[in-house]
């Protein structure tokens, strides 16, 4: 129950007396089974106790004064009947109980008193009584409240393990996701290996249904990969030569991939997942720190009340069973039980619930953190952008001119991109290759290029046939040149560009997009403008924000127009430009001194004093792993709109834990009181066994109310 506590050789937990498991590769949850929370403590030993334990209750019962007082009958009695609840009762309390005084010895040999300290004291207290006064004639023993108390506690904590393990299913399920086998190509055939045979460089026939065994690229063949189980991305994505894939992905549609394994065993994406949220999970949050200290206080409460309620009720002049019977309702009903379990199955599910939809929490103190965020910077290239120009406009020259009858063309904007691309193929420029990828996205056939030529500080030129021109009328000749470029390229070749034109490329220049001229000739068809492309993700992810009352900040390298044009498109409430990679700290420091609890949001090594310096670190998982070390949730898609998500959960995680919070201390205050004979007087009395079940009852419900994080839609 408390992954954080290591040691070098096997043993047991000092905080809970659980046996110790071992880690393989310095990695705790990697080894064969996973990880598991709750390794030494199993669901079915609870289960076997309880139905043992609850089958030993039964006749204690019935030889206690119970039916008697509620039916009016009497079991038959035989010779020494009296002390035959002493038999099963031992027994309960030797066997069902042991659990508990372990765990109680360790608690108090790491002097931390909690809940197993609570509930041993409690049993101890009432069978060392009943087992004295058992021999002593007119006493009235506590073996039925011993005996159901114990059965109870059982049953409790049996059903807090289904609850616990369930919740902590997470690595498991990760794990479950990798084949046993994977089907490797060599000299031509293919051959089934374990996974453990697995080697980096090896070529691997991914079959469609079948899974992948290990991070690589593809090197062979196109299919759709289903990644959802891995980055929360819904739709499969289509995988061909030279695209990532990632271990535990199903290929579900297409024809079979050849991957180059680059990546395996504890090197991988999803070990990496694992590892993380195994960290989270082994994390505390403050909140939960706050419930420890309390069930901590609480515990020394119960055991200081419950000498006062004994002491109160000997000076009052009841009897001894009566007095015994009051404490032990005392420390059974201020168990911390629920208290203990409040904020931890919460913080479980809810680091689960990240992992599904796409984010990795590295620190649950993070995840807490981020509802109260006042301002979000994000990083501008690759991350509120795409990081790669795109084609935004294009603007058409509608006066060329035929130079036989003057006649007039409107070239459609498809044809200047056509060409522009057709010349623009043979250039490694990014300017060049950005034209030739919008000219792919709309399916536009290129032309061939004859006599292509790199013009040094203007752009490029090459010559096609009039032939293969669309909606330009140039057939006075049997090729032309197109050439394609800066403005150096019209001023040198004295090609005439409208007014018109000039205004809207001044208005494009002042939002920071480059321009390029497209001639033919010595007619302008056309200008191109292109820019760091903005993602509509980003546009999504600013709008919501902004709707839940967060501001948004910008970053970048950028000069001021450009930072200016991008941030009035999107809304964005502030920003910086100009901001060298050691300066981006700085700002985050001027916003928190201005009282903000900012969240920085980056993808790369320039990044990471931003996200170490930010109330809260957001990494891009497609950046660096330095970004990433430095963060406290990673992203695993390069998705701005996630971040609302965390937002979202952090709230929905932090009202849990308050509920859960509010009833398991709230109980204590109602039941305490009761337990202690306060309202004897009115008839109300809370019996050991009433406690119990209310002890358990709590736990159920703060359990059953962690559950239902599991169902919200972020």
């Amino acid at each position: 129950m408390h992954p954080e506590v290591r040691q070098d050789k096997p043993g047991l937990c000092p905080e809970c007396g659980m046996s110790l498991i071992e880690t393989r590769d310095g990695v705790q949850g990697t080894g064969d089974k996973g990880y598991d929370k709750h390794a030494g403590h199993k669901t079915n030993i609870f289960a076997r106790k309880f139905w043992i334990s609850l089958a030993l209750t039964v006749p204690v019962l019935l030889y206690s004064e119970l039916p008697e007082r509620f039916f009016g009958w009497k079991v038959p009695v035989f010779t020494g009947s009296e002390y035959f609840p002493l038999i099963p009762g031992s027994v309960i309390f030797f066997y069902g109980g042991l659990l508990f005084l372990q765990g109680a010895f360790r608690e108090l040999k790491a002097r931390l008193p909690g809940m197993m300290a609570l509930i041993a004291l409690a049993i101890t207290v009432a069978y060392v009584y009943s087992v004295v006064v058992t021999f002593l004639p007119g006493y009235h023993t506590l073996f039925w409240e011993l005996a159901t108390l114990i059965t109870i506690m059982l049953l409790g904590h049996w059903m807090e393990m289904r609850a616990v393990q369930g919740a902590q299913g997470a690595l498991q399920e990760l794990s479950k996701l990798l084949p046993d086998t994977a089907e490797v190509v060599r000299d031509g055939r293919t051959e089934s290996i374990s996974l453990s045979e697995l080697k980096t460089g090896d070529v691997v026939l991914i079959r469609p249904g079948s899974k992948i065994p290990a991070d690589g690229i593809v090197v062979e063949g196109t299919a759709e990969v289903n990644e959802s189980m891995i980055t929360g991305e819904s739709a499969p994505l289509d995988k061909h030569l030279g695209s990532k894939v990632i271990a535990g992905t199903v290929s579900v549609g297409g024809g079979a991939l050849k991957v180059e394994i680059t990546e395996i065993g504890e090197q991988t994406f999803l070990a990496g997942v694992m590892r993380l949220v195994g960290q989270a999970q082994a994390s505390k949050s403050r909140l939960q720190l706050l419930s420890d200290r309390a069930a901590y206080y609480l515990t020394i409460v119960a055991i200081i009340g419950g000498a006062i309620t004994f002491f109160a009720w000997m000076y009052a002049g009841s009897d001894m069973a009566f007095a015994m019977a009051r404490v032990v309702s005392v420390l059974v009903i201020a168990c911390p039980h629920a208290l203990g379990l409040a904020i931890p199955l919460v913080a479980s599910i809810s680091t689960s619930l990240a992992a599904r939809n796409g984010f990795l929490v590295r620190q649950r103190s993070a995840l807490e953190l981020a509802k109260d965020i006042d301002i979000v910077i994000f990083d501008k290239t690759g991350t509120l952008t795409k990081g790669e120009y795109g084609v935004t406009n294009i603007i058409q020259n509608v006066k060329i001119k035929n130079q036989n009858d003057n006649a007039k063309f409107k070239i459609e904007e498809n044809e200047i991109l056509r060409l522009a691309a057709s010349v623009d193929n043979y250039s490694e420029h990014f300017v060049a290759k950005a034209v030739v990828k919008e000219a792919g996205k709309r399916e536009l056939k290129l032309a061939e290029v004859q006599n292509f030529q790199i013009m040094p500080g203007q752009g490029v030129r090459g010559k096609i046939h009039t032939n293969k021109l669309e909606n330009v009328d140039m057939s006075d000749k049997e090729e032309v040149e197109i050439m394609v470029g800066g403005e150096s390229v019209v001023v040198e070749n004295h090609i005439l560009v409208p007014d018109e034109i000039k205004s809207k490329i001044e208005t494009l220049s002042g939002q920071g997009k480059t321009t390029i001229y497209v001639t033919a000739g010595s007619q302008l068809l056309g200008v191109i403008a292109l820019a760091d492309v903005i993602r509509d993700e980003s546009r999504e992810a600013v709008s919501e924000l902004k709707k839940m009352g967060t501001k948004v900040a910008m970053l970048t390298g950028d000069s001021e127009k450009v930072a200016r044009w991008v941030a009035g498109e999107m809304g964005i409430d502030e920003y910086f430009a100009r901001v060298l990679p050691h300066q981006k700290s700085e700002k985050v420091k001027t916003l928190q001194s201005g009282g903000f609890r900012v969240a920085m949001v980056g993808d790369g090594i320039n990044d990471a004093p931003a996200l170490t310096q930010a109330d809260l670190g957001i990494a891009i998982g497609a950046g660096t792993n330095v970004a990433i070390e430095s963060a406290g949730i990673i992203l695993v898609k390069n998705d701005p709109r996630d971040v609302v998500k965390i937002i979202n959960l952090s709230k929905a995680t932090y009202s849990k834990m308050l509920q859960n919070l509010f009833w398991a201390t709230g109980y204590n205050v109602v039941a305490l009181p009761l337990a202690a004979g306060v309202l004897v007087s009115k008839g109300v009395l809370l019996q050991p066994a009433v406690g119990a079940i209310l002890m358990s009852l709590s736990t159920v419900i703060v359990a059953f109310n962690a559950l239902l994080l599991r169902g919200k839609k972020l």
